[in-house]
Protein backbone atom coordinates (compact mmCIF):
# COMPACT_ATOMS: atom_id res chain seq x y z
CA UNK A 1 0.00 0.00 0.00
CA UNK A 2 2.91 2.66 1.22
CA UNK A 3 4.42 1.38 -2.48
CA UNK A 4 1.55 2.28 -4.59
CA UNK A 5 1.17 5.74 -2.90
CA UNK A 6 4.47 7.02 -3.47
CA UNK A 7 4.11 5.44 -7.14
CA UNK A 8 0.92 8.05 -7.74
CA UNK A 9 2.98 10.97 -5.94
CA UNK A 10 5.41 10.04 -8.07
CA UNK A 11 3.96 10.22 -10.94
CA UNK A 12 1.31 13.38 -9.79
CA UNK A 13 4.91 15.19 -9.49
CA UNK A 14 5.83 13.65 -12.96
CA UNK A 15 2.78 14.20 -14.79
CA UNK A 16 1.84 18.03 -15.05
CA UNK A 17 -1.30 19.18 -14.08
CA UNK A 18 -3.77 21.51 -16.07
CA UNK A 19 -2.95 24.59 -15.30
CA UNK A 20 -5.63 27.76 -15.40
CA UNK A 21 -3.69 31.01 -15.95
CA UNK A 22 -5.29 33.95 -15.58
CA UNK A 23 -5.61 36.03 -18.87
CA UNK A 24 -2.72 38.02 -20.06
CA UNK A 25 -2.83 40.96 -22.23
CA UNK A 26 -0.83 40.54 -25.71
CA UNK A 27 -1.23 43.32 -27.15
CA UNK A 28 -2.89 46.95 -28.33
CA UNK A 29 -4.18 49.27 -30.59
CA UNK A 30 -3.10 52.20 -30.18
CA UNK A 31 0.02 50.36 -28.80
CA UNK A 32 1.57 51.16 -25.69
CA UNK A 33 2.66 54.56 -25.50
CA UNK A 34 2.02 54.77 -29.21
CA UNK A 35 1.64 58.55 -30.62
CA UNK A 36 -0.69 58.32 -33.32
CA UNK A 37 -1.45 61.49 -36.40
CA UNK A 38 -5.11 60.84 -36.66
CA UNK A 39 -7.94 60.24 -33.57
CA UNK A 40 -8.22 56.28 -33.05
CA UNK A 41 -11.92 55.03 -34.10
CA UNK A 42 -11.85 52.47 -31.43
CA UNK A 43 -9.41 50.65 -28.52
CA UNK A 44 -8.58 46.92 -28.72
CA UNK A 45 -7.37 44.51 -26.56
CA UNK A 46 -6.39 41.22 -27.63
CA UNK A 47 -6.09 38.32 -25.09
CA UNK A 48 -4.30 34.96 -24.83
CA UNK A 49 -7.41 33.51 -23.74
CA UNK A 50 -11.10 33.88 -23.63
CA UNK A 51 -12.70 36.78 -21.45
CA UNK A 52 -15.80 37.44 -20.22
CA UNK A 53 -17.73 41.26 -20.33
CA UNK A 54 -17.46 43.37 -17.13
CA UNK A 55 -19.17 46.52 -16.54
CA UNK A 56 -17.25 49.62 -17.81
CA UNK A 57 -14.38 47.77 -19.26
CA UNK A 58 -12.85 50.36 -20.66
CA UNK A 59 -12.58 53.52 -19.10
CA UNK A 60 -11.11 56.19 -21.44
CA UNK A 61 -9.44 59.84 -19.52
CA UNK A 62 -7.87 62.81 -21.51
CA UNK A 63 -5.20 64.32 -19.15
CA UNK A 64 -8.22 66.32 -16.93
CA UNK A 65 -11.72 63.97 -17.11
CA UNK A 66 -12.76 60.89 -18.02
CA UNK A 67 -14.24 60.87 -21.30
CA UNK A 68 -18.08 58.79 -22.67
CA UNK A 69 -17.02 55.49 -24.82
CA UNK A 70 -20.18 54.73 -26.67
CA UNK A 71 -19.95 50.60 -26.92
CA UNK A 72 -17.64 47.89 -25.34
CA UNK A 73 -17.96 44.90 -27.26
CA UNK A 74 -16.22 41.33 -26.13
CA UNK A 75 -15.98 39.11 -29.24
CA UNK A 76 -13.81 36.22 -28.09
CA UNK A 77 -10.18 36.72 -26.81
CA UNK A 78 -10.46 40.64 -27.93
CA UNK A 79 -11.98 43.40 -26.48
CA UNK A 80 -12.85 46.45 -28.28
CA UNK A 81 -13.92 50.14 -27.42
CA UNK A 82 -15.85 52.52 -30.03
CA UNK A 83 -14.27 56.18 -29.15
CA UNK A 84 -14.87 59.81 -29.56
CA UNK A 85 -13.43 61.67 -31.87
CA UNK A 86 -10.49 62.44 -29.69
CA UNK A 87 -8.48 66.43 -29.86
CA UNK A 88 -4.58 66.66 -29.61
CA UNK A 89 -3.01 65.10 -26.91
CA UNK A 90 -2.12 62.26 -24.06
CA UNK A 91 -4.79 59.62 -23.43
CA UNK A 92 -4.88 57.28 -20.44
CA UNK A 93 -6.98 53.74 -20.89
CA UNK A 94 -8.02 51.58 -18.05
CA UNK A 95 -9.59 48.44 -18.33
CA UNK A 96 -10.60 45.47 -16.67
CA UNK A 97 -11.79 41.98 -17.55
CA UNK A 98 -13.21 38.79 -15.85
CA UNK A 99 -10.52 35.55 -17.06
CA UNK A 100 -11.59 32.13 -17.65
CA UNK A 101 -9.93 31.41 -14.00
CA UNK A 102 -12.23 33.61 -12.10
CA UNK A 103 -10.12 36.52 -11.54
CA UNK A 104 -10.26 40.28 -12.31
CA UNK A 105 -7.52 40.94 -14.61
CA UNK A 106 -6.90 45.03 -14.76
CA UNK A 107 -4.22 47.00 -16.49
CA UNK A 108 -3.62 50.42 -17.69
CA UNK A 109 -1.92 51.70 -21.19
CA UNK A 110 -1.66 55.55 -22.79
CA UNK A 111 -0.99 56.99 -25.90
CA UNK A 112 -0.94 60.15 -27.74
CA UNK A 113 -3.04 61.94 -30.37
CA UNK A 114 -0.50 64.49 -31.83
CA UNK A 115 1.35 64.46 -29.07
CA UNK A 116 3.48 62.20 -26.59
CA UNK A 117 1.31 59.94 -24.17
CA UNK A 118 1.79 60.21 -20.80
CA UNK A 119 4.36 57.90 -18.95
CA UNK A 120 1.74 54.98 -16.93
CA UNK A 121 2.86 56.45 -13.74
CA UNK A 122 2.00 60.19 -14.93
CA UNK A 123 -1.44 58.49 -16.13
CA UNK A 124 -4.90 59.94 -15.29
CA UNK A 125 -5.96 59.19 -11.45
CA UNK A 126 -1.94 58.45 -10.73
CA UNK A 127 -1.46 60.50 -7.59
CA UNK A 128 2.43 60.34 -7.71
CA UNK A 129 4.53 59.59 -4.57
CA UNK A 130 2.54 59.06 -1.41
CA UNK A 131 4.23 59.69 1.98
CA UNK A 132 4.59 55.75 1.93
CA UNK A 133 6.45 55.73 -0.97
CA UNK A 134 8.67 58.06 1.02
CA UNK A 135 8.87 56.00 3.97
CA UNK A 136 10.03 53.15 2.02
CA UNK A 137 12.17 55.22 -0.42
CA UNK A 138 13.77 56.33 3.26
CA UNK A 139 14.12 52.40 4.08
CA UNK A 140 15.53 51.85 1.04
CA UNK A 141 19.03 54.51 1.10
CA UNK A 142 19.15 52.79 4.69
CA UNK A 143 19.31 49.52 3.18
CA UNK A 144 21.85 50.67 1.26
CA UNK A 145 23.80 52.75 3.39
CA UNK A 146 24.14 49.36 5.76
CA UNK A 147 24.78 47.03 2.42
CA UNK A 148 26.96 49.39 0.47
CA UNK A 149 28.51 51.45 3.72
CA UNK A 150 28.96 48.33 5.39
CA UNK A 151 30.89 46.51 2.79
CA UNK A 152 33.26 49.73 2.44
CA UNK A 153 34.18 49.90 5.86
CA UNK A 154 35.38 46.81 6.03
CA UNK A 155 37.32 46.38 2.82
CA UNK A 156 38.02 49.98 3.04
CA UNK A 157 38.85 51.50 6.35
CA UNK A 158 39.11 47.99 9.07
CA UNK A 159 41.30 45.96 6.65
CA UNK A 160 40.78 43.06 8.62
CA UNK A 161 38.25 40.30 9.66
CA UNK A 162 34.76 41.82 11.78
CA UNK A 163 32.73 40.02 14.28
CA UNK A 164 29.95 38.43 12.82
CA UNK A 165 27.86 41.52 13.42
CA UNK A 166 29.31 43.23 10.42
CA UNK A 167 27.72 40.32 8.42
CA UNK A 168 24.36 40.64 10.59
CA UNK A 169 24.37 44.02 9.59
CA UNK A 170 25.38 43.95 6.09
CA UNK A 171 22.90 40.46 5.59
CA UNK A 172 20.41 42.67 6.72
CA UNK A 173 20.99 45.15 4.25
CA UNK A 174 21.04 43.06 1.39
CA UNK A 175 17.48 41.76 2.43
CA UNK A 176 16.05 45.36 3.21
CA UNK A 177 17.50 46.47 0.13
CA UNK A 178 16.03 43.66 -2.11
CA UNK A 179 12.30 43.44 -0.18
CA UNK A 180 12.06 47.11 0.26
CA UNK A 181 12.89 47.48 -3.68
CA UNK A 182 10.03 45.12 -4.09
CA UNK A 183 7.38 46.97 -2.22
CA UNK A 184 8.51 50.66 -3.84
CA UNK A 185 7.71 49.53 -7.45
CA UNK A 186 4.23 47.44 -6.34
CA UNK A 187 3.15 50.67 -4.44
CA UNK A 188 4.08 52.91 -7.63
CA UNK A 189 2.38 50.42 -9.71
CA UNK A 190 -0.95 50.31 -7.38
CA UNK A 191 -0.67 54.19 -7.66
CA UNK A 192 -0.66 53.95 -11.75
CA UNK A 193 -2.72 51.30 -11.67
CA UNK A 194 -5.34 52.61 -9.67
CA UNK A 195 -6.10 49.25 -7.95
CA UNK A 196 -6.56 47.82 -4.58
CA UNK A 197 -3.53 45.60 -3.48
CA UNK A 198 -6.13 41.88 -4.22
CA UNK A 199 -6.50 43.47 -7.12
CA UNK A 200 -2.93 44.28 -8.01
CA UNK A 201 -1.69 40.63 -8.13
CA UNK A 202 -3.82 39.76 -10.87
CA UNK A 203 -3.16 43.07 -12.84
CA UNK A 204 -1.00 43.75 -15.72
CA UNK A 205 2.24 45.21 -14.46
CA UNK A 206 4.39 45.32 -18.05
CA UNK A 207 3.28 49.05 -18.70
CA UNK A 208 5.38 49.92 -15.45
CA UNK A 209 8.37 47.64 -16.86
CA UNK A 210 8.89 49.38 -20.09
CA UNK A 211 9.22 52.61 -18.31
CA UNK A 212 12.91 53.68 -17.10
CA UNK A 213 11.57 53.29 -13.30
CA UNK A 214 10.77 49.73 -14.02
CA UNK A 215 13.77 48.90 -16.47
CA UNK A 216 15.97 49.84 -13.18
CA UNK A 217 13.87 48.03 -10.88
CA UNK A 218 14.24 45.07 -12.47
CA UNK A 219 18.01 45.69 -13.09
CA UNK A 220 18.92 46.62 -9.51
CA UNK A 221 16.87 43.68 -8.38
CA UNK A 222 19.10 41.30 -9.65
CA UNK A 223 22.15 43.23 -9.14
CA UNK A 224 21.69 43.65 -5.45
CA UNK A 225 19.98 39.71 -5.52
CA UNK A 226 23.84 38.79 -7.16
CA UNK A 227 25.21 41.35 -4.22
CA UNK A 228 23.61 39.27 -1.42
CA UNK A 229 24.64 36.17 -2.72
CA UNK A 230 28.34 36.77 -2.57
CA UNK A 231 27.80 38.54 0.99
CA UNK A 232 26.49 35.23 2.20
CA UNK A 233 29.44 33.11 0.39
CA UNK A 234 31.96 35.47 2.02
CA UNK A 235 30.24 34.58 5.40
CA UNK A 236 30.04 31.33 4.65
CA UNK A 237 33.52 30.39 3.33
CA UNK A 238 35.19 33.30 5.57
CA UNK A 239 37.03 34.06 2.68
CA UNK A 240 37.14 37.64 1.49
CA UNK A 241 37.64 37.17 -2.13
CA UNK A 242 33.75 37.29 -1.68
CA UNK A 243 33.54 40.67 0.10
CA UNK A 244 35.14 43.17 -3.21
CA UNK A 245 33.00 42.14 -6.02
CA UNK A 246 29.79 42.91 -3.74
CA UNK A 247 31.25 45.90 -2.92
CA UNK A 248 32.13 47.22 -6.60
CA UNK A 249 28.25 45.60 -7.65
CA UNK A 250 26.62 47.18 -4.84
CA UNK A 251 28.19 50.48 -5.63
CA UNK A 252 27.81 50.54 -8.99
CA UNK A 253 24.14 49.27 -9.02
CA UNK A 254 23.59 52.55 -6.44
CA UNK A 255 23.86 54.49 -9.64
CA UNK A 256 20.01 52.85 -10.71
CA UNK A 257 18.72 55.42 -8.70
CA UNK A 258 20.09 58.22 -10.94
CA UNK A 259 19.08 56.84 -13.88
CA UNK A 260 15.49 56.69 -13.16
CA UNK A 261 15.30 60.01 -10.84
CA UNK A 262 15.53 63.85 -11.65
CA UNK A 263 18.94 63.83 -12.39
CA UNK A 264 18.20 61.60 -15.64
CA UNK A 265 14.83 62.51 -16.72
CA UNK A 266 14.19 66.34 -16.06
CA UNK A 267 15.08 69.16 -18.46
CA UNK A 268 18.79 69.82 -18.14
CA UNK A 269 19.83 66.47 -16.91
CA UNK A 270 22.83 65.19 -18.70
CA UNK A 271 25.46 62.48 -17.82
CA UNK A 272 27.29 65.08 -15.68
CA UNK A 273 24.00 65.56 -13.31
CA UNK A 274 23.71 61.57 -13.04
CA UNK A 275 27.16 61.25 -11.93
CA UNK A 276 26.96 63.83 -9.17
CA UNK A 277 23.76 61.93 -7.78
CA UNK A 278 25.79 59.03 -8.33
CA UNK A 279 28.64 60.43 -6.41
CA UNK A 280 26.23 62.16 -3.59
CA UNK A 281 24.43 59.02 -3.01
CA UNK A 282 27.38 56.76 -2.50
CA UNK A 283 29.32 59.08 -0.52
CA UNK A 284 26.39 59.02 2.18
CA UNK A 285 26.28 55.37 1.95
CA UNK A 286 30.06 55.27 3.21
CA UNK A 287 29.55 57.89 5.43
CA UNK A 288 26.53 56.68 7.63
CA UNK A 289 27.22 52.90 6.72
CA UNK A 290 30.25 53.22 8.13
CA UNK A 291 29.37 55.16 11.52
CA UNK A 292 27.03 52.13 11.69
CA UNK A 293 29.96 49.82 11.66
CA UNK A 294 32.11 51.78 14.10
CA UNK A 295 29.55 52.52 16.89
CA UNK A 296 27.81 49.09 16.67
CA UNK A 297 30.98 46.24 15.42
CA UNK A 298 34.22 48.39 16.54
CA UNK A 299 33.10 50.11 19.63
CA UNK A 300 31.60 47.65 21.31
CA UNK A 301 33.50 44.31 20.14
CA UNK A 302 36.73 45.45 19.25
CA UNK A 303 38.42 47.90 22.03
CA UNK A 304 41.64 47.08 20.24
CA UNK A 305 40.98 48.26 16.59
CA UNK A 306 39.45 51.27 18.16
CA UNK A 307 41.84 53.55 17.37
CA UNK A 308 43.51 52.42 13.83
CA UNK A 309 39.84 52.25 12.77
CA UNK A 310 38.93 55.28 14.28
CA UNK A 311 41.47 57.09 12.05
CA UNK A 312 41.25 55.49 9.20
CA UNK A 313 37.34 56.08 9.06
CA UNK A 314 38.13 59.95 9.68
CA UNK A 315 40.45 59.83 6.37
CA UNK A 316 37.68 58.27 4.41
CA UNK A 317 34.71 60.40 5.95
CA UNK A 318 36.61 63.73 5.02
CA UNK A 319 36.71 62.21 1.65
CA UNK A 320 33.12 61.75 1.60
CA UNK A 321 32.08 64.67 3.29
CA UNK A 322 33.97 66.44 0.62
CA UNK A 323 31.74 65.03 -2.69
CA UNK A 324 28.55 65.22 -0.54
CA UNK A 325 29.42 68.81 -0.60
CA UNK A 326 30.07 69.25 -4.25
CA UNK A 327 27.92 66.86 -5.67
CA UNK A 328 25.11 68.33 -3.21
CA UNK A 329 25.84 71.80 -4.48
CA UNK A 330 26.15 71.33 -8.43
CA UNK A 331 22.58 69.90 -8.53
CA UNK A 332 21.17 72.47 -6.12
CA UNK A 333 22.12 75.06 -8.46
CA UNK A 334 21.10 72.67 -11.28
CA UNK A 335 17.47 72.40 -10.48
CA UNK A 336 17.24 75.81 -8.25
CA UNK A 337 18.54 78.37 -10.89
CA UNK A 338 16.68 80.64 -8.80
CA UNK A 339 18.22 82.40 -5.18
CA UNK A 340 14.06 82.24 -4.37
CA UNK A 341 13.31 79.23 -4.94
CA UNK A 342 14.59 77.96 -1.79
CA UNK A 343 11.66 79.81 -0.12
CA UNK A 344 9.51 80.12 -2.62
CA UNK A 345 8.75 76.35 -3.70
CA UNK A 346 7.79 73.27 -2.36
CA UNK A 347 10.97 71.56 -3.37
CA UNK A 348 13.51 74.41 -2.21
CA UNK A 349 12.19 74.35 1.26
CA UNK A 350 12.23 71.00 1.70
CA UNK A 351 16.17 71.37 0.07
CA UNK A 352 16.86 73.69 2.98
CA UNK A 353 15.60 71.16 5.70
CA UNK A 354 18.17 69.22 4.09
CA UNK A 355 20.66 71.55 4.00
CA UNK A 356 20.52 72.34 7.83
CA UNK A 357 20.52 68.92 9.01
CA UNK A 358 23.64 67.78 6.77
CA UNK A 359 25.66 71.46 7.80
CA UNK A 360 24.38 69.96 11.53
CA UNK A 361 25.84 66.65 10.64
CA UNK A 362 28.92 68.30 8.98
CA UNK A 363 29.16 70.33 12.30
CA UNK A 364 29.54 67.24 14.48
CA UNK A 365 31.60 65.37 12.11
CA UNK A 366 33.97 68.53 12.20
CA UNK A 367 33.85 68.62 16.13
CA UNK A 368 34.95 64.63 16.20
CA UNK A 369 37.69 65.36 13.76
CA UNK A 370 38.92 68.58 15.29
CA UNK A 371 38.86 67.45 18.76
CA UNK A 372 38.37 63.11 19.21
CA UNK A 373 40.63 62.46 16.18
CA UNK A 374 43.79 64.27 18.06
CA UNK A 375 42.79 62.59 21.30
CA UNK A 376 42.85 59.47 19.64
CA UNK A 377 45.72 59.47 17.68
CA UNK A 378 47.70 60.37 21.28
CA UNK A 379 45.91 57.10 22.76
CA UNK A 380 43.75 59.41 25.03
CA UNK A 381 40.31 58.41 26.21
CA UNK A 382 37.32 60.31 24.71
CA UNK A 383 34.70 60.00 27.06
CA UNK A 384 31.09 58.79 25.71
CA UNK A 385 32.99 59.05 21.89
CA UNK A 386 30.44 55.74 21.19
CA UNK A 387 27.76 57.71 21.84
CA UNK A 388 28.86 60.76 20.09
CA UNK A 389 29.39 58.46 16.83
CA UNK A 390 25.95 56.78 17.12
CA UNK A 391 24.11 60.47 17.57
CA UNK A 392 25.96 61.21 14.42
CA UNK A 393 25.06 58.28 12.44
CA UNK A 394 21.34 58.99 13.76
CA UNK A 395 21.42 62.49 12.55
CA UNK A 396 22.67 61.02 9.10
CA UNK A 397 19.92 58.72 9.02
CA UNK A 398 17.28 61.67 9.66
CA UNK A 399 19.16 63.17 6.28
CA UNK A 400 18.27 59.88 4.32
CA UNK A 401 14.73 60.92 5.38
CA UNK A 402 14.24 64.15 4.23
CA UNK A 403 16.26 63.08 1.13
CA UNK A 404 13.53 60.82 0.22
CA UNK A 405 10.68 63.41 0.38
CA UNK A 406 13.15 65.83 -1.60
CA UNK A 407 13.89 62.64 -4.19
CA UNK A 408 9.89 62.35 -4.98
CA UNK A 409 9.27 66.01 -5.16
CA UNK A 410 9.49 67.95 -8.09
CA UNK A 411 11.89 70.16 -9.15
CA UNK A 412 10.10 73.62 -10.62
CA UNK A 413 10.02 73.81 -13.89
Amino acid sequence: MRRAVIVATLCALVVPAQAFAHATLERTSPGFQQRVSVSPGTVTLRFDQYIEPLPHAVRLYSTRRELSVPEIRIKGRELAARLPRLRAGGYTVRWHALSGDGHVVSGVFTFGVRAPAPQPTQAFGASGPTRTEDVVRWLYFLSLALLVGGLGFRLLVARRPLPNRFFAITGFGAFATLNVGVAAFLLRAEDALQLPFGRLLYGDLSPMTRTRFGAVFIAMTLGFAAVAALVFLAWLSDRDVFLWPAFLLGLGFVSGLSLSGHSAADAGSSWKSELADWAHLSAACLWIGGLVQLAFVVWPLLPDARRTTFLAFSRLATVCVGVLLLAGVYLAILRLPDVSDLWSTGYGRILLVKSALVALAFAWGGLHKLRAVPAVARDSAVPRLRASIAGESMVGMIVLLVAAFLVNAKPPA
